[in-house]
């Protein structure tokens, strides 16, 4: 298939091309999105150098650049010029020379994922007390994942959303069954360590993005199925992030969320910022229903002093009421 670009864009692309450094920044972003500062460590060059390149590739139309609270992610641009520039590089044998270049970047690369895997690990061995605390009061986690995987039944997830998806574990668990997975969370921090814990093989089902659960960067309509597992509870207006994830759900899409029933660990508001401390099946129906969402089932864990809720819906057309008439 012929390829046919203006001119000028042609030029750009071969100017973007003819410096060594901005040709090896390609080679790294065919791997895996990076931050700035990972391919400035990679390449052993000081991270405003490695700007001004990527500046230039970006210009090009051959990168596109994504912030994430203080961290600028960079991936390889889709499209014609991008596939074909990279067609060109698969056919093209590299010298000797670049050849070398090449293969110390990939090995440095791979020293930048295995950091990323540490990093996860110290920041889970800090807080695990926190969380085996608050694990302690209900059901084992692998029993509430059984439930979801049982519940949500065997067919396709589609389009997912992993919506708050903190340490990535519900993307990496349900990433198989489906045909991608978008996993959102407010916390650059936590997103950086959720891309440290996901396998190589499922990294290119799963994209990450920043954003808030009261206002996700999703198109309407566009996704199949959405997983809100131990997040509401955080929610100020809870029935506004229902209604914002219906939004986002075509017609038949579903969405399940994992929370706790009503209980009184007042200590869980003033120790782990949970804003709601539970939620009762009358007041996540009622706020489906106002978002156009049927109950389809409700499945309950008890285990400790909390007891775990699987609230599982099917969006129905638009929603049938304000949302200000859900009561609960």
């Amino acid at each position: 298939m012929a390829h046919h670009w203006p001119m000028q864009g042609q030029l750009d692309l071969f100017r973007a091309l003819a410096d060594p450094t901005r040709l090896r920044i390609v080679h790294l972003l065919r791997e895996m999105e990076l931050a700035v500062g990972e391919i400035a460590l990679v390449m052993g060059q000081s991270q405003p150098r490695v700007s001004r390149h990527v500046r230039i590739l970006v210009e090009a139309g051959l990168a596109d650049r994504r912030k994430e609270g203080s961290w600028v992610f960079l991936s390889l641009c889709a499209g014609s010029a991008a596939d074909a520039l990279l067609a060109f590089l698969d056919a093209a044998e590299p010298a000797p020379s670049e050849a070398l270049w090449i293969e110390a970047d990939q090995a440095r690369l791979a020293a930048v994922r295995a950091e990323r895997a540490r990093a996860a690990e110290d920041y889970f061995a800090v807080h695990a007390e926190e969380w085996d605390a608050l694990r302690s009061l209900y059901v084992p986690e692998a029993q509430v994942e059984g439930a979801m995987a049982e519940i949500l039944g065997d067919e396709p997830l589609g389009r997912l959303l992993d919506i708050g998806t903190g340490t990535g574990r519900m993307a990496t668990l349900f990433a198989p069954r489906a045909s991608s997975v978008v996993a959102i969370d407010r916390s650059a921090e936590m997103l950086r360590l959720a891309r440290g814990n996901l396998p190589l093989e499922i990294e290119d089902k799963v994209r990450f993005l920043a954003g808030d659960f009261n206002e996700l960067p999703v198109e309407s309509q566009s996704a199949d199925t959405a997983i809100l597992h131990q997040v509401l509870h955080y929610a100020q207006a809870p029935e506004r992030v229902i209604a914002e994830v219906a939004r986002t759900l075509r017609d038949g899409g579903r969405l399940l969320i994992v929370d706790f029933a009503p209980h009184e660990r007042e200590e869980l508001r003033l120790r782990d910022a949970h804003t709601r401390l539970g939620f009762s099946d009358q007041q996540i129906a009622a706020w489906y229903a106002a978002s156009g969402i049927a109950v389809e089932r409700i499945e309950t864990l008890a285990g400790g002093a909390l007891t775990v809720k699987l609230w599982l819906g099917q969006r129905r057309g638009s929603p049938v009421a304000h949302l200000r008439s859900a009561k609960g």
